[in-house]
């Protein structure tokens, strides 16, 4: 548990807040993350994968955003069996260095 609440507070940093409107669709957060299951689940990082997290974070401009982004991400990952909190923890930095 102490791994997800890593997981998410890093998807909070990465969407710091600088404003206050709009709301991203869970659809949207799922299409865009997809790319990035093999990653999560051990495999290799793949550009799909950097290629959906960076465009998440252009989507995920506004506050509301970014707490829709976290709470889906949040729900969808209770739902996926064998996720590497390590390797879901690194992504941002594996990402956007």
């Amino acid at each position: 548990m102490l791994k997800l609440v890593r997981v998410l507070l890093a998807c909070m940093i990465v969407f710091a807040p600088y404003a206050t409107e709009g709301a991203i669709s869970c659809g949207t957060v799922v299409s865009k993350m997809t790319p990035c299951l093999g990653y999560l689940t051990g495999g290799a990082i793949t550009s799909g994968c950097c290629a959906g997290v960076k465009s998440l974070l252009a989507s995920a401009t506004t506050t509301p955003d970014r707490q829709a982004a976290c709470n889906c991400l949040k729900s969808a990952a209770g739902g996926i069996a064998g996720i590497n909190y390590a390797n879901a923890a690194s992504l941002p930095s594996q990402v956007l260095n």
